[in-house]
């Protein structure tokens, strides 16, 4: 059985601090090209701000200059935030991904500490593998007959 904790993101992990403000949310999501900044304390998952949650908050404040108003990760981030442990079959992770819309499920220990993200790019890179397996399976069938 596949588990979350063999196709999630560990290594690398980008995430925030509540005191970050909104503009280092932005360069971090945009620098490493991904849609999801786990937010943290001590280590533990406290939170979660995504990039439509960073262009909602500039919505939200038209025109104000954002040096003399700046927002914190704390403003936006989403609090209550769905999580799976590193032992989740991936299915089950998949299913909740599917039927809650969600891009992303950061991935805690016992303890509420953050190990890693599944994301929606891990599932299509592990689609990709199956689907070259696929293919090789598919060859040597062809070879054999």
């Amino acid at each position: 059985m596949q588990t979350v904790g063999e196709l999630m993101t560990r290594s690398n992990l980008v995430t925030l601090t509540e005191t970050q403000n909104l503009a280092a949310a932005e360069d971090l999501l945009r620098l490493h090209r991904i849609r999801h900044l786990p937010v943290v304390r001590n280590g533990k998952l406290v939170g979660l701000v995504t990039h439509r949650d960073l262009l909602k908050a500039a919505a939200q404040r038209g025109g104000a200059d954002p040096a003399k108003q700046p927002l914190w990760a704390s403003d936006v981030m989403v609090r209550d935030v769905k999580t799976v442990r590193s032992d989740t079959p991936t299915r089950d992770a998949v299913k909740q991904m599917l039927d809650n819309k969600y891009g992303c499920l950061p991935v805690v220990g016992a303890d509420g500490e953050l190990l890693g993200i599944l994301t929606e790019a891990d599932m299509v890179r592990f689609a990709q593998h199956l689907i070259e397996d696929m293919d090789r399976r598919s060859l040597a069938a062809e070879y054999e007959t």
